[in-house]
C-alpha cells in the first residue's frame, strides 16, 4: 500500500455476538479511519487506496485472517444492516463500502470527513 500508515490486526478470538458487538463498537471509536475489509477482495482493495491517495492513516481488520471473522462479518450485518465488505467507518460512523468511499473522494465529501 506505498506510504500509507495502516495497522492489520489479525486472528483474535472472541466469544459471544455481545462480545463482538463490543469489539466493534471499540474498535470503531479508537482510531479515526477503520475498515473491515478481506485482503483478496478488489471493492477493500479500492477503498484501503482511496485513503492511500489521501494519506489517511487507517486501521484495518483483515476478517479472512482471523478466525472470528464470519463472526465478525455477521455481527457487522447486526449493527450496519449489511454483510458485505469492506465496511468503512470514520469518526465512527459507517460510510458503506469501497465504491461509497470512492464516491466521497470523487466529489470531495471525503477529505472534509477526515478534518477534525
Amino acid at each position: 500500500m506505498g506510504t500509507q500508515s495502516s495497522k492489520i490486526i489479525s486472528s483474535t478470538k472472541m466469544a459471544s455476538s455481545g462480545d463482538l458487538q463490543q469489539f466493534i463498537k471499540t474498535a470503531i471509536s479508537q482510531d479515526k479511519v477503520v475498515v473491515f475489509s478481506k485482503s483478496y477482495c478488489p471493492y477493500c482493495k479500492m477503498a484501503k487506496d482511496v485513503f492511500s491517495k489521501v494519506k489517511q492513516p487507517i486501521k484495518v481488520y483483515e476478517l479472512d485472517e482471523r478466525n472470528d471473522g464470519d463472526s465478525i462479518q455477521d455481527t457487522l450485518a447486526q449493527i450496519t444492516g449489511f454483510r458485505t465488505v469492506p465496511q468503512v467507518f470514520i469518526n465512527g460512523n459507517c460510510v458503506g463500502g469501497g465504491s461509497d468511499v470512492n464516491a466521497l473522494y470523487n466529489s470531495g465529501k471525503l477529505e472534509p470527513m477526515l478534518i477534525g
